[in-house]
């Protein structure tokens, strides 16, 4: 069975909770495929308070996608509830507080950058100004350019002008920097630090788990419909197999050495190099106090497992415990 890292919801000065953003309360969304039914999202709960910022990962095939459009009110759950700073989801993208960048969407060729954000500026009760939007996406330069001469990456940065618009309290991002070139994805995620700065809520769903290590506080992997980790990088990272800790003994005293760090609890794997001993375990302060107290160790080292590799093996073992007549990949 896959255990799930808890997170703590914060409080607010006066011990209050603090307002969710985004509340997911035992979601399915299901669908007819034939004969079959498909479960996309199967029993999805989760809570994201006003100024996290979350990165939401998993395999092709997640639920990821389908999450994030009951979020917006895309479509319905079939069952459970969904809400957004209390409100229905619809209720909170009209009112706007909540706005998005999707990997699609339809953008006018014939129009320029500048006219594009003007004409959906047009529809909007109160936005942001025009111009400021455009350099806060990085097309202060390419404004007058027609969509249609816009790279692929650019014209997710007109995506993303758009949905800076209505000055949202929630800003959900599927797959933003699809299409982006490496110095693209930096810049865009130096705007978005600016913006997570500034206390908006941010809800990313990325293929790039680099992203995911280096901008959010929080990171949620799904597989199957479900949460089956949610944490900081760290506590992640901790859950593939525990943090390495390693350090030089005494010669002779290695083997010894070896035997001890066996017998301390949550140990999983211990390994012998010459001088040099190395263990694998869940509580690496205790492995690193025993080195160095008890041992005599020297140059100690702690790391812990890749991001990559945590996600490979959570998502794994989750993925072995589904049954598959009743779970199929659509998104």
């Amino acid at each position: 069975m896959t255990s799930t890292t808890t997170t703590t919801t914060p409080a607010s000065a006066s011990g209050a909770p603090t307002e969710a953003a985004v509340h997911l309360a035992d979601v399915t969304k299901t669908f007819r495929s034939g004969s079959t039914t498909v479960h996309a999202v199967a029993g999805l709960d989760l809570r994201i308070t006003s100024g996290e910022v979350v990165a939401l990962l998993g395999p092709n095939g997640a639920g990821k996608t389908t999450a994030l459009d009951m979020v917006l009110g895309l479509t319905e759950p079939t069952s459970g509830t969904i809400t957004s700073f209390g409100s229905a989801p619809r209720r909170a993208v009209h009112e706007g507080r909540i706005s998005a960048v999707l990997q699609t969407g339809g953008l006018l060729r014939d129009l320029t950058a500048r006219e594009t954000v003007r004409y959906i500026a047009s529809t909007l009760t109160h936005h942001e100004p025009v111009e400021e939007v455009l350099r806060r996406a990085g097309l202060a330069d390419k404004a007058d350019r027609r969509v249609s001469k816009l790279s692929g990456g650019e014209q997710q940065r007109l995506r993303f002008a758009l949905a800076l618009l209505p000055d949202p309290d929630l800003l959900i991002l599927d797959e933003p920097t699809a299409g982006m070139d490496v110095v693209a994805r930096r810049e865009f995620w130096r705007t978005m630090h600016e913006d997570a700065g500034r206390g908006r809520t941010i809800l990313f769903a990325t293929h790039y788990l680099e992203e995911a290590d280096t901008f959010a506080d929080r990171i949620v992997l799904m597989a199957g419909g479900r949460v089956v980790a949610d944490g900081t990088t760290e506590q992640i990272r901790s859950r593939a197999s525990g943090r390495t800790v390693s350090a030089d003994v005494r010669r002779g005293d290695v083997d010894a050495a070896a035997e001890r760090l066996r017998g301390l609890g949550g140990t999983s794997s211990v390994t012998v190099s010459g001088d040099r001993v190395t263990a694998i375990g869940e509580d690496s302060d205790a492995l690193a106090r025993m080195l160095l107290t008890e041992l005599g160790g020297r140059n100690l080292e702690v790391t812990t497992a890749s991001l990559d590799a945590a996600f490979m093996v959570i998502t794994g073992e989750a993925m072995d415990g589904t049954d598959d007549t009743t779970t199929e990949d659509i998104r």
